[in-house]
């Protein structure tokens, strides 16, 4: 999926207010951005999903968390 899809996608996703669409999709945009070695850009995005992910009480929370934790953006959280 290029780039333009994605933030079509994710713009959409906030206009639903679709926690697991943005979850999905700004994670998707950090492992794009992860495979591409522009780690700040991978963070910006997994920081953005996790913080969805928090909100919405998905599973996908504690996966996001350790891949932050990896980079050194975040604390190691118990869920």
């Amino acid at each position: 999926m290029n780039k333009q899809e994605l933030d079509r996608l994710l713009l959409d996703a906030h206009d639903r207010n679709d926690p697991a669409d943005l979850i999905r999709f700004y994670t998707m945009a950090a492992d794009e951005r992860e495979a591409a070695q522009d780690i700040d850009a991978a963070c910006f995005y997994l920081t953005h999903a996790f913080v969805f992910a928090l909100e919405s009480g998905a599973p996908e929370a504690d996966m996001l968390n350790q891949r932050l934790v990896a980079y050194g953006r975040a604390h190691k959280l118990e869920f």
